[in-house]
C-alpha cells in the first residue's frame, strides 16, 4: 500500500508542495511543529533512509539544503534544525524545522495548526525564495 508521502507525490491528495525534482519533493508539514515545518522525501518509496543508495542520498541532502535556506528566509528563525525520525511515516523523509529554541523541535510536544489560508500563503512566500 502507497504511503501518504507517495499519495501527495501521485498527487492522490492535496500537499502545500514547496519543491520538487525528478527524485524528491518537499512539502509543509500539516501537523507541525513550528510554522513553517516542512519535509523533504525522496520519490521512490524507501522506508528507513539508511537504505537509501549513497548517491541519491547526498542528492537529497543538497535538495534539503536548497529547500532549508528559502524556509529560513521565509520564516522569521535562528536556525533550521533538521531532524530524520523515521517512525510515524513509512516513507523515508527529512523533517526541517525553523527554530528559535531547542523545545521548537521537540517532537513529544503538541502539534500545531494553522489554516489553510495560512499554509497556502507560507507555500507561495517560501518558493519566492527558491
Amino acid at each position: 500500500m502507497a504511503s501518504i508521502f507517495t499519495k501527495i507525490i501521485n498527487k492522490e491528495i492535496p500537499g502545500y508542495i514547496l519543491a520538487e525534482n525528478k527524485d524528491f519533493i518537499a512539502f509543509l508539514d500539516i501537523n507541525p511543529l513550528t510554522y513553517g515545518h516542512a519535509l523533504v522525501v525522496p520519490k521512490v518509496e524507501i522506508d528507513y533512509i539508511f537504505e537509501i543508495e549513497n548517491d541519491l542520498l547526498g542528492l537529497m541532502m543538497q535538495f534539503a539544503k536548497k529547500v532549508a535556506l528559502a524556509l529560513e528566509k521565509a520564516v522569521p528563525c535562528k536556525r533550521i534544525g533538521v531532524a530524520v525520525i523515521g517512525l510515524e511515516v513509512a516513507h523515508a523523509h527529512i523533517h526541517l524545522v525553523p527554530l528559535n529554541s531547542v523545545s521548537d523541535i521537540n517532537f513529544s510536544l503538541p502539534k500545531k495548526s494553522f489554516s489553510k489560508e495560512e499554509m497556502q500563503d507560507l507555500t507561495e512566500k517560501i518558493k519566492t525564495f527558491l
